[in-house]
């Protein structure tokens, strides 16, 4: 979820926002978009037009290394829709080419990717398939074994995995030779597995409180001889307290251990959904489960990098940032202020310094910031007119869409102040601006800052290897094989 470039300067433009900002070019956004964009509405763009823009980008951008974003997106960041997105495109837009039979089997992380890229082509294009799509998808059945297939059958689904098969024709491997004869005679059933456990229970029950006892009783199997991993005890985790709440106090055990949560390597992001779906509940053992997760996340911050140096982190609290921007932003905020050494700046039509007590929870830390947000304008000038101090790096978390003057004469980019700062000073600092919209503009020239879109787990590791070469990303995006 990052990109960084340095070019000489950067070409100014208007952004969503009507401010003055710079231009990305078409290679820098289309990154942008694929490392951030999970194909859902935005403050100022719809998910149909950030495909329409995709579309647009294809016309500029080289296919392969359009390609190369895809694999990359998919594989090291999760990027599914979007990922998908791109690998129905690239099949009308890349004709011909001799990699994109590997691309298509490369591009594909999960059984599902398969059906996906499929039903994205097949509704937008209609058929026949390309050639190269087919015999893409086709190979990239052997990397699947049975387990694998029969979890993502996606039986009573537009497009099945059956579907699929009937339509790329892979060859069966070693690997899977039977389960895919078994797929196509419909035989093929998952097993061994905590999913396939709690599908037994409700195909061999009788009644619906049949089914109910059941799923309780494979619940309390799984939980109580700890059968299921730590992520999907996370994901579940409502449906177990629901279903078997006896094994609330196990399920809560699992939670906050730490060799589980150090060996799972989560980050305290992970446990944001869960606090959400729990406080949802109205169970008296609602609270004690939310008292176990703050805690789990607490536990986590073990696992969160520490950067060297003093951090300003600032937070916008514009009125474009409602919404997921505002939570992603302050939990991002919250974590870094606990684990590194930080200072927290908000601002809007102006900026403001906000102390937090490092000792609180993440949860209290994340309530306070977004605590009587002014909602205004951006104004990206007062980041640095307000900051006094000299700091190793910024971190920006906004959208991007600053149009406010300040004091300076152009509105956006606040490439002034930055200087003055500089001078007033004598820091020379890391700007790491987080697009969490991937809106496509810049607040700086791209020579100045490493330009972020979005947000990741993954996030740290890519700051760490940007302070120490700053084109490692594009570089290392150039480098996927194909």
């Amino acid at each position: 979820m990052a990109r960084f470039n340095q070019p000489s300067a950067g070409t100014k433009t208007t952004n969503l926002a009507g401010g003055v900002a710079y231009s990305e070019r078409p290679e820098l956004e289309f990154v942008s978009i694929l490392l951030t964009s999970f194909v859902q509405d935005q403050y100022y763009r719809s998910a149909n037009d950030t495909i329409d823009r995709l579309r647009e980008l294809l016309k500029s951008v080289d296919p392969l290394f359009a390609a190369q974003t895809a694999v990359y997106a998919r594989n090291e960041f999760g990027m599914r829709s979007i990922s998908h997105v791109v690998a129905g495109e690239l099949g009308i837009k890349a004709k011909g080419d001799p990699w994109k039979r590997r691309f298509y089997n490369k591009v594909v992380h999960r059984v599902d990717d398969i059906t996906e890229i499929l039903s994205y082509y097949l509704n937008a294009y209609g058929k026949p398939l390309p050639n190269s799509m087919k015999r893409g998808l086709a190979d990239s059945f052997s990397k699947f074994d049975a387990y694998q297939l029969a979890k993502y059958r996606a039986e009573g689904k537009a497009m099945s995995l059956v579907d699929a098969v009937n339509l790329v024709r892979p060859k069966p491997s070693e690997k899977n030779a039977e389960a895919l004869a078994q797929l196509i005679k419909g035989e093929l059933k998952s097993t061994g597995t905590w999913e396939a456990e709690l599908t037994k229970a409700g195909q061999d029950a009788t009644s619906e409180e049949d089914k109910q006892e059941r799923k309780k009783e494979s619940w309390e199997r799984l939980v109580r001889g700890r059968k299921i991993g730590y992520f999907a005890l996370l994901r579940n985790l409502r449906n177990i307290l629901q279903d078997a709440p006896e094994v609330t106090d196990e399920a809560i055990a699992m939670l906050i251990d730490p060799q589980l949560i150090q060996k799972s390597l989560v980050l305290p992001f992970r446990f944001q959904t869960a606090l959400d779906e729990i406080s949802k509940l109205e169970r008296q053992y609602a609270v004690k489960v939310i008292i176990g997760l703050s805690k789990a996340m607490e536990i986590s911050l073990s696992n969160v990098p520490t950067l060297p140096g003093r951090t300003l982190v600032v937070v916008d609290e514009s009125g474009s940032m409602g919404g997921k921007p505002i939570e992603i932003a302050s939990l991002f905020a919250a974590v870094l202020l606990k684990s590194n050494d930080s200072t927290l700046m908000l601002f809007s039509n102006d900026a403001r310094f906000k102390v937090i007590n490092p000792t609180d929870s993440i949860g209290t830390i994340q309530k306070i910031i977004t605590q009587d947000l002014e909602m205004g304008g951006t104004n990206f000038h007062a980041i640095f007119d307000k900051a006094q101090d000299p700091y190793d790096r910024f971190i920006i978390l906004s959208d991007m869409q600053g149009w406010m003057t300040g004091q300076y004469m152009y509105g956006g980019a606040p490439n002034e102040a930055f200087r003055n700062y500089k001078e007033r000073t004598g820091a020379d600092p890391h700007i790491y601006s987080f697009d969490l919209q991937g809106y496509g503009t810049l607040q700086f020239p791209e020579r100045n800052v490493y330009a972020i879109a979005g947000f990741s787990e993954k996030v740290f590791d890519i700051m760490k290897v940007l302070e120490q070469d700053k084109n490692a990303l594009i570089n290392k995006i150039k480098e996927v094989e194909i």
